[in-house]
């Protein structure tokens, strides 16, 4: 089975720690042994990872460099972090995969320049700062920032992925038996100038659960899964009726009231992926990446849903989930 398996940012840091090396080297050990059991039972495997908490430390310390004329723009920012954080898991997985060829591949996604996003940014980058802080960072900097639980963090645009521009050469790589990490933050975006041909970096942040589902879908994967902080997604989120669901289908999946900055962009990508390619999604927790696959735990997304929840879905689970 050939699967992309889209890592959370709980993935490398998690809300409130210092973004140090060190600890994201930790999260990334633990990342690389679930990761690294489904390249053992066989599976060809295909990595993305988020990269909120990296690209917004590398764009505050860009701004605050008194060595630059101006800050590095975020298409460059977000491949430093692609190189960053894929070494740190090439690393980890040739440990655990002794025999199997792992590679960091820098990857580009194209965007649409017209694309709304542009103009109302969403995607929450960096750190968490007070609102205090905010309003000084948006007089001083011209960041714009939003409110995120406690917190006030900066916000940048997030178009839709269009194509991943490597995609063939991410399935060759595959086809030969390599273990492939890329689309890291959802890829560099880039639009594409329809008159001369010719690409050019784009200041975003690609979401990268969409990009994860999309580049399943051009590499004609058979499961995409989005690896998280959370058993399951939860019908009646946030209300005492609140109860995990074993198994839906994509309708069911975007019909649930679910958070906007966390769990709906995640529904959203498996629903899609489902949809365009009749495959399984799964949405679970980080560390245990085979039983999502299994339905021992997580999510499971696919069009004949009924079926799942008569035949495969999780041991102690309702035979029907109304949500």
């Amino acid at each position: 089975m050939r699967i992309v398996a889209a890592l959370g940012g709980n993935a490398l840091l998690q809300r409130g720690e210092h973004p140090d090396a060190t600890i994201q080297a930790v999260h990334i050990h633990q990342a690389a042994t679930t990761l690294a059991e489904l390249a053992l039972a066989g599976h060809e495997l295909v990595i993305t990872h988020g990269n909120g908490p990296q690209i917004g430390l590398l764009a505050l310390e860009s701004a605050a460099d008194p060595a630059l004329a101006a800050p590095y723009p975020l298409d460059v920012l977000g491949a430093q972090t692609q190189g960053m954080i894929g070494t740190l898991l090439v690393r980890e997985l040739r440990n655990k995969l002794p025999d199997r060829d792992v590679v960091a591949l820098v990857t580009h996604t194209r965007v649409d320049p017209a694309d709304p996003a542009f103009q109302h940014p969403t995607k929450f980058i960096g750190q968490g700062y007070t609102e205090f802080q905010a309003v000084t960072l948006i007089r001083e900097r011209g960041w714009t920032m939003a409110p995120d639980r406690d917190d006030w963090r900066r916000v940048v645009p997030s178009p839709r992925p269009q194509a991943v521009l490597e995609a063939s050469t991410v399935r060759a790589l595959v086809a030969a038996g390599t273990v492939v990490v890329c689309a890291g933050g959802g890829g560099i975006p880039v639009t594409l100038n329809p008159n001369t041909g010719l690409l050019h970096g784009s200041e975003a942040v690609v979401d990268k659960d969409r990009t994860a589902a999309l580049l399943a879908e051009q590499l004609d994967a058979d499961a995409l899964l989005i690896l998280t902080d959370v058993t399951h997604v939860f019908a009646h989120y946030g209300t005492g009726h609140a109860h995990p669901l074993p198994a839906a289908t994509p309708a069911e999946l975007r019909a649930l009231d679910l958070p906007e900055g966390s769990m709906r962009p995640k529904a959203e990508a498996a629903a899609t992926f489902v949809e365009g390619t009749g495959g399984i999604a799964g949405i679970g927790p980080l560390d245990d990446a085979l039983g999502i696959l299994l339905g021992t735990t997580g999510t499971l997304v696919r069009t004949d849903e009924p079926a799942l929840r008569q035949g495969t879905a999780r041991a102690g689970a309702p035979a029907a989930v109304r949500v």
